[in-house]
């Protein structure tokens, strides 16, 4: 998971750590919070797609999440 204190969006930091993970880890997948849309329109942004929806985050909890790939 990716976050960026408030203060510091729309400064370049979060494509910084997204390229920096792409690049070094070959890091192509994340999970996104449904209800989180600035998150989501981020990595759509960044290049991410949705292709799996749960209503349950990882740990059961009823925090709907998007499986999202690199395409």
């Amino acid at each position: 998971m990716l976050f960026i204190a408030p203060e510091e969006r729309g400064k370049g930091l979060g494509k910084k750590l997204i390229r920096y993970g792409t690049e070094n880890y070959s890091i192509n997948e994340v999970a996104v919070n449904e209800q989180n849309p600035l998150a989501r329109g981020f990595y759509e942004h960044m290049g991410f797609q949705v292709y799996k929806r749960t209503d349950c985050d990882e740990q059961g909890n009823p925090y709907p999440l998007l499986y999202m790939k690199l395409s």
